[in-house]
């Protein structure tokens, strides 16, 4: 009988240490990326008001993730705006730390940003996991300017950076960026430069269209429309090659003789501090998003360029960017 007791209490014991691993086991698998991963709703974070480039890609992302059955937990998306992302930067850095199920949308305007606003967090507190889109910006005058190509324009910014009036999106953001970086190309310091930075689109091109500015810098597909109807005349893209803009070559500013390239791209980060496992876990999901058929479409429809890079890559390009950006928002007196 005494025997029994005793057997039978060893048995118990190891049924429970059996379990408690099992347990512990699961929780790990979950928390590390395993097979249980997302073990809830996966969130992404647009540090935007809704209707923008980072709102629309992140809403791109949750229909295809959804259409694709690429997680099997809901995915949601909510918007955080202010100071150019970076109070959405700052509340994800202090409130999200350790939790793989928070994701967020990010881009060179962000990097901007945290110079300007002397931002307390900052993109190296983050998990990158992948860039996913870009788009090249165009320099563009009025359709009656005398400037027809790009090396005139840059002549006369030398010569004379005061005569020259630039006009595009807000103050430091990606179009005075790349004004900063065609004045530094030209030989003059971006502090110089004359910019009118306008509120929106529309503004800027009516600035262009009324003379107000000379030359203005927005995105492409801002600009499409005013180049199709000559309203606009297109005279080189900051992307690593000439594109077709409304049916015309219009060529790179490096192959127009001036070396200075810059994308507006757009990444996803998740928060900081979660594991290796788990950022792979994460990193995963997005390759296999990146390879659908409905997320290529999604590319083409939206007329956005594949600038995919995950893992390292990511990391690296991100840093770089930081690095490069920083010094020239010095460089331009915004910092």
């Amino acid at each position: 009988m005494k025997r029994r007791v005793i057997v039978a209490a060893v048995a118990a014991v190891v049924a429970t240490v059996v379990t408690t691993v099992a347990a512990a086991g699961c929780g790990q698998q979950s928390q590390a990326g395993g097979g249980s991963f997302p073990s809830r709703n996966v969130e992404i974070m647009v540090p935007a008001a809704a209707g923008g480039g980072w709102d629309l890609t992140a809403r791109s992302m949750q229909q295809v993730l959804k259409a694709g059955k690429l997680v099997d937990r809901p995915v949601e998306v909510y918007n955080v705006a202010g100071a150019g992302g970076t109070v959405g930067l700052s509340q994800l850095v202090n409130k999200g730390k350790g939790d793989s199920h928070q994701w967020m949308m990010t881009g060179l305007v962000m990097v901007g940003a945290i110079e300007q606003n002397k931002s307390a967090a900052d993109l190296t507190e983050v998990t990158p996991i992948a860039t996913l889109t870009a788009e090249p910006e165009v320099v563009v005058v009025p359709g009656k300017s005398r400037y027809r190509d790009l090396k005139t324009l840059l002549d006369d910014l030398a010569a004379n950076p005061a005569a020259i009036k630039w006009g595009g999106g807000s103050v430091g953001g990606t179009d005075h960026l790349v004004v900063g970086l065609l004045a530094k190309a030209a030989g003059v310091q971006p502090r110089q430069i004359q910019y009118v930075g306008y509120s929106g689109g529309g503004e800027a091109k009516a600035g262009l269209l009324s003379g107000d500015v000379m030359a203005g810098v927005s995105g492409v597909s801002e600009f499409q429309p005013l180049i199709a109807s000559g309203e606009l005349r297109a005279l080189a893209v900051t992307g690593p090659k000439g594109v077709t803009v409304a049916g015309k070559q219009v060529p790179s500013v490096k192959e127009a003789g001036f070396d200075v390239e810059l994308m507006n791209w757009r990444a996803l980060v998740a928060a900081p501090g979660i594991s290796d496992a788990d950022t792979q876990a994460v990193a995963r999901i997005i390759d296999r998003m990146h390879a659908s058929p409905e997320w290529q479409e999604t590319l083409k429809r939206q007329g956005w360029e594949d600038f995919y890079r995950s893992g390292p890559q990511a990391r690296e390009f991100i840093a770089a960017e930081t690095t490069r950006i920083k010094a020239l928002i010095g460089e331009l007196g915004l910092a």
